[in-house]
């Protein structure tokens, strides 16, 4: 599949507590295959999933079988850990989305996990569109719960039309364009590109010089934390990873006829067509916090 990541980069770990933003698609299934990825572990760490065309089939360790479907937030917090599986559905065509992670804080990355799914309102205007699936933007607030101020949502622009953002000052944002065209405050921001928005910035103008555009906006008071972020692990220090990864490599050895641990750190989705994914080894230097 083609995907473009735009955070983490060089320049930038963290916009709030958000951590990661992968921008796929739209792919003909047909001719990638698709999304396909087994049993897989998470610690420290929350997924928002959420598409624009086609489906993916979710599974979980804490006993979720759930659907993915464009403009509804699955919403995945890991905790202590979790492991789950995604796959596009057969009946996907074209698959289209974002996957976005959020780092917890100090006082939450030890929580049992859990699964929400939440189909946020569409809000509208004069010559927009939206659905806030987290936080609060536009005057739509999401029901779902996080553990740091965030915000979360989709934003679709006719051409021609300029939507006047009003944002909480001590956030921080990100806004990722996803088709058309746009200005920032008179600003064009390319195509596939993730525009950043610093604390203090009460207002932002949004415009569509020339076609339908659609836009995610994410943001977050700053997490003040330094993080390790090594495959699907998120700790605070290079020895967490690596403990993540022990655990994780002791549960799958024992899903194949080892003695399996009374209490499993991350368990396995029950019916899953294929078996779990094998960590990649640590990199041979210890691994740097990032701010």
């Amino acid at each position: 599949m083609t995907v473009r990541r735009t955070l983490p980069q060089r320049k930038r770990s963290l916009i709030g507590a958000w951590c990661f933003v992968d921008h796929y698609g739209p792919d003909d299934v047909l001719a990638t295959g698709g999304m396909q990825v087994p049993p897989h572990p998470h610690t420290g760490l929350s997924t928002v999933s959420w598409l624009f065309s086609g489906r993916v089939e979710h599974r979980d360790s804490v006993g979720t079988h759930a659907m993915v479907r464009p403009g509804e937030l699955n919403l995945m917090t890991a905790g202590r850990g979790i492991s789950h599986s995604e796959r596009s559905t057969a009946d996907t065509r074209v698959l289209h989305g974002v996957q976005l992670w959020l780092a917890l804080p100090e006082r939450a990355r030890f929580i049992d996990p859990r699964f929400d799914h939440y189909i946020p309102q569409v809000v509208a205007g004069d010559g927009w569109q939206a659905q806030v699936f987290l936080g609060s933007l536009l005057g739509s607030t999401s029901t779902v719960a996080t553990h740091s101020p965030l915000l979360g949502a989709e934003i679709r622009l006719e051409p021609c039309s300029t939507l006047t953002l009003n944002l909480d000052a001590d956030f921080e944002h990100g806004l990722l364009l996803d088709s058309g065209e746009v200005r920032i405050d008179g600003q064009a921001l390319p195509s596939d590109h993730l525009g950043y928005v610093p604390t203090g910035t009460p207002q932002v103008s949004l415009t569509a010089t020339g076609s339908d555009t659609r836009l995610i906006v994410i943001g977050g008071q700053p997490l003040g934390e330094r993080i390790v972020m090594w495959w699907n692990f998120i700790g605070r220090t290079h020895e967490d990873v690596e403990t993540y990864r022990q655990r994780w490599q002791r549960e799958i050895n024992a899903a194949k006829g080892e003695a399996l641990p009374v209490h499993p750190w991350y368990g396995l989705p029950s019916g899953d067509p294929e078996g779990p994914l094998l960590a990649p080894p640590l990199p041979g230097v210890r691994i740097r916090p990032r701010s």
